[in-house]
């Protein structure tokens, strides 16, 4: 999402939920295959370690300098991460190719395991399958291109709270489709309602409630946003109906445990209003063997950064300087 601040109101109660998007990758991938042989959830099982999400589209253009200098462990500038920071998602919004060529660059010789996202600020939350279907091509377009070597999170933050579990499965079902012309490793792909609807997209994954319907490609990883304003809509028997709304528990990360697909945590952090436990939730996500990744390292447009300032601009040969914000341990203590 844009600059990290996108909110949208839901049902009838006054409640807002954080549109985020973001990060790193499974060095595993490769190129087109004629033969793309699915994983099961054990294979890909620990496949990422924890990290950190950077959003550097909407600074200097996208010509920023990413800090990872001070992403190591032992560095000299005060920054020990106790090597937390195993991987990175990036978010990179479509124009910026030839900067995230870079960024994705500098990640791997940084020895990060990476995680790339498509994210177009003007269209989350959105239930055009048009879009997703953009973004599908784009990673037809670019993968190669960009180098490879890492996990692709195919869109950030498609769907609205209001996705159908048949809609969402036949969108991802054409989107994965075309991903696969050019790319057989895992992909990722975010739960609807900006990363928070759980019971949709296992319903989708399971065909409950769905005519048969299901996402038929299972080299997939389910990607969820954990925020205080996290709210889900759509609560679900087994049968697929809609028995209740509220707040985002443990309950409703049981249920996506049940997919049968690996689960991550995409984004999380304490900005949005809200009523959702976002820090034990995320403590219970690590109990179930879960990646996390903390929004953000930078690029949040907000509070939620790592690093101050906001990414300043890349010059080859001159990295730039950065401090720690008052939200650095906020996130490194959760990874």
């Amino acid at each position: 999402m844009k600059k990290k601040y996108l909110f949208q109101a839901i049902s009838t109660m006054a409640c807002v939920s954080l549109m985020c998007a973001f990060v790193p990758v499974f060095t595993g991938c490769s190129d087109k295959s004629s033969s793309v042989q699915p994983e099961t959830k054990t294979q890909v099982e620990g496949v990422f370690g924890n990290g950190v999400n950077l959003q550097p589209s909407y600074y200097n253009s996208g010509n920023a300098d990413l800090g990872w200098r001070y992403m190591t462990s032992g560095n000299s500038f005060n920054f020990d991460t106790g090597n937390k920071i195993k991987t990175v998602r990036i978010e990179i919004e479509p124009g910026q190719e030839t900067n995230a060529k870079r960024w994705i660059s500098e990640a791997k010789t940084a020895g990060k395991t990476i995680i790339c996202t498509y994210h177009k600020a003007s269209v989350l939350g959105s239930d055009d399958a048009n879009e997703l279907t953009a973004a599908a091509n784009w990673w037809k377009n670019n993968y190669s291109s960009l180098g490879g070597g890492f996990t692709i999170n195919l869109m950030n933050e498609w769907g609205s709270h209001n996705l159908t579990a048949t809609a969402y499965a036949n969108a991802y079902n054409n989107a994965i489709s075309i991903v696969r012309q050019v790319y057989s490793g895992s992909i990722i792909i975010d739960i609807p309602g900006w990363g928070q609807e759980s019971y949709v997209a296992v319903n989708a994954v399971l065909a409950r409630g769905t005519g048969g319907v299901k996402i038929n490609d299972t080299n997939i990883i389910l990607s969820t946003h954990i925020y205080a304003g996290n709210w889900v809509q759509q609560r679900t028997n087994t049968s697929g109906t809609v028995t209740g709304s509220g707040w985002m528990n443990t309950a409703d990360l049981d249920y996506l445990n049940t997919s049968g697909r690996s689960v991550i945590v995409g984004e999380f952090g304490n900005g949005t209003s809200g009523s959702a436990d976002w820090s034990g939730l995320v403590d219970n996500a690590k109990g179930k063997g879960w990646t996390v990744l903390g929004w953000s390292w930078n690029g949040d447009g907000g509070s939620m950064n790592m690093i101050t300032p906001q990414f300043q601009a890349y010059t080859a040969g001159s990295p730039k300087t950065y401090s720690k914000s008052s939200y650095w341990n906020t996130i490194i203590n959760k990874l």
